[in-house]
């Protein structure tokens, strides 16, 4: 059975069995969740796409029972301060990249280190093989908190620079702007540029002035930031494929009536499934409309990224799992999920 009619024919279950909630239950004060995202609330935000689709089904299955309420542009706080919050309760849910969980969950860093996934298709594959359900067990483990949610972003992260760069040769020694963590750090050290950790808000300024020659990042947010005023060439590494994750606290999961747990995890699953495939075509258009206005790509030699992905196996891969033994299932179900 295909995939899609498997996540319809569960969240049609979910929903039927919701209307025959007893009437009492029906009755009872409605349930509100406080829901953090850092990204805008319109179709320009992977994390809102997800939010609606999810808030449509939960209407449909649970009606006024329980409602989710959106906090977008970070009106809650700082990703890493809502992280803490999820965990203490005073948030109930949040939206993000997996990398914001990793300062709670380590073993999740694995996810950020280069060219480690294909496509989203790849990660999708790999997720609902395993992945997820490992992960899940390690949080409630660690944190009490559970992941309902594994969609994409809109693209996969790619090299962005004022000079053309085609190549592994012509990127040594090149600064670029890299996320602040570990992961994005070894990941460019290998590769031959000098990362340059420093806050995305600060990039726009960083390329200008010329404290860094580009950066790394997806087209969507590169041209949602109008980052592309500043750089007019991508070499299309893809070299990282960011999982986006939904995640509810303990508390906050304890505050739905049981009877409508199972609504409630249906909604996440079929929103998940509907927001993977609109961030696909989101994707596209962003490279779209950056090549419009000016962008020029240039695509990653195959034989370039295989060595490439050799080398991040032998010296970040493999020995994060040896680190984290319990991330070498994570590998294996990747690897195996791999087309």
């Amino acid at each position: 059975m295909h995939a899609s009619r498997r996540r319809f024919i569960r969240f049609a279950t979910a929903a039927t069995a919701a209307a025959g909630i007893p009437a009492l239950g029906r009755a009872a004060a409605p349930v509100t969740l406080r829901f953090s995202s850092t990204m805008t609330a319109d179709a320009n935000s992977a994390h809102f796409i997800w939010y609606q689709r999810f808030s449509e089904n939960l209407r449909k299955s649970v009606g006024d029972q329980l409602r989710v309420d959106f906090f977008p542009n970070g009106q809650l706080g700082k990703e890493a301060d809502v992280v803490q919050q999820v965990r203490l309760g005073s948030i109930d849910m949040m939206i993000t990249g997996s990398s914001i969980w990793a300062t709670a969950l380590p073993e999740l860093a694995l996810l950020d280190l280069g060219f480690l996934f294909d496509n989203y298709a790849h990660v999708g594959r790999a997720v609902d093989s395993g992945v997820a359900g490992i992960y899940d067990n390690l949080l409630q483990t660690r944190t009490g908190c559970s992941v309902i949610g594994w969609g994409s972003h809109f693209n996969a992260r790619s090299v962005y620079t004022k000079p053309a760069i085609t190549d592994l040769a012509q990127l040594k020694n090149v600064k670029l702007r890299v996320l602040p963590t570990q992961a994005f750090i070894e990941t460019f050290k290998l590769m031959g540029a000098i990362p340059t950790p420093i806050a995305f808000n600060e990039v726009y300024t960083a390329v200008q002035t010329g404290v860094v020659e580009g950066f790394e990042h997806d087209a969507a947010s590169v041209l949602s930031n109008k980052l592309n005023e500043v750089v007019r060439n991508s070499w299309q590494t893809n070299h990282l494929f960011s999982p986006c994750i939904t995640v509810i606290g303990k508390r906050g999961l304890a505050k739905i009536p049981d009877a409508l747990k199972g609504p409630f995890r249906a909604a996440a699953s079929e929103a998940t499934f509907y927001q993977r495939q609109a961030a696909a075509t989101k994707g596209a258009d962003a490279l779209a409309s950056l090549k419009k206005q000016g962008m020029t790509f240039f695509p990653m030699a195959d034989a370039e990224r295989d060595n490439v992905r050799k080398q991040m196996r032998e010296k970040l891969w493999v020995p994060f799992t040896q680190t984290y033994p319990v991330t070498a299932p994570v590998l294996a179900a990747i690897d195996k999920a791999r087309a």
